[in-house]
């Protein structure tokens, strides 16, 4: 059996790929019935549309349901998972912009000030919905005029409508500098982490109050953060020309199958269909 191909039900299918004409951008086109996505982060902004079917996706604040006529709309490093709302299951276009490519976008059409996001999650905007599936259909017909044009559109208008300049970071909270401290070492020793309570040692402080201050600064517990910084890892590696075999091994997943059951209920698909993707598009 094939463990990277995907997805691997019949009636599940996935599209994840960058388009050389739209800098910045990741695009994922997929139906997913039994996928999840587990908690995870993004390090740019998230624009998603459903085309058929209902996905729920669980933010810090509560479940959100998307449906055609929608468009979700996320902000860098907010934890979110995702799963099928109904038993059909949901079939969407996903933009992944850059923070870049948004805040280059914000300061040529909006009067937002400071770092640019989005005030909401989710809204009711099925002109901008269809732009969204646009940008998909443009892009993978070869236009690069249109796919970046109606990006640029497609972003411009949500700034427009539901922007708004995100809240500056406040004084610390208790524990900040010690969750920081543990992003830090995690971070640097990926492949061989230490345990909570060797970290908690290390840093000077109880298991339970690192675990407490880690969740209130990052969103996440340390161990899911690392799981995520992994994929996120081994997504640049796979980027630079690594097999997923490599990537595993270099980010710390004790084999191949490891990093693709967390890659995939990250990212939405394998490893190595991502992995064939981008050496598709570099060739082009």
């Amino acid at each position: 059996m094939d463990t990277d191909a995907a997805p691997d039900r019949k009636d599940e299918w996935a599209r994840h790929w960058q388009y050389p004409g739209v800098p910045g951008l990741d695009l994922l086109r997929a139906r997913y019935v039994r996928h999840s996505f587990t908690r995870h982060t993004h390090e740019g902004f998230v624009l998603g549309a459903v085309r058929q079917g209902i996905e729920d996706v669980v933010m810090p604040n509560g479940t959100i349901r998307a449906r055609p006529g929608t468009v979700v709309m996320i902000n860098p490093e907010v934890p979110h998972s995702a799963k099928a709302g109904v038993p059909e299951g949901w079939v969407y276009s996903t933009l992944y912009p850059s923070s870049e490519l948004v805040a280059s976008i914000a300061a040529e059409t909006t009067t937002l000030r400071g770092t640019a996001g989005f005030a909401e999650t989710i809204v009711e905007d099925e002109d901008t919905a269809r732009l969204v599936h646009e940008v998909h259909r443009a892009a993978e017909e070869g236009n690069a005029l249109a796919a970046d044009s109606v990006l640029r559109i497609t972003v411009a208008r949500l700034l427009r409508r539901h922007g708004s300049s995100l809240p500056a970071r406040t004084a610390p909270a208790p524990g900040a500098a010690t969750a920081e401290r543990a992003r830090q070492v995690l971070e640097a020793r990926m492949a061989d982490p230490p345990s909570l309570e060797e970290l908690a040692q290390e840093l000077g402080a109880g298991p339970f109050a690192l675990l407490r201050a880690f969740k209130a600064a990052y969103g996440l517990p340390p161990h899911t953060w690392l799981t995520d910084a992994r994929v996120r890892r081994a997504r640049r590696l796979l980027d630079a020309g690594s097999t997923p075999a490599e990537a595993a091994v270099a980010v710390g997943f004790t084999d191949q199958p490891h990093l693709n059951r967390h890659f995939t209920r990250i990212v939405g698909v394998p490893p190595g269909a991502y992995r064939r993707e981008r050496a598709r598009t570099y060739k082009t």
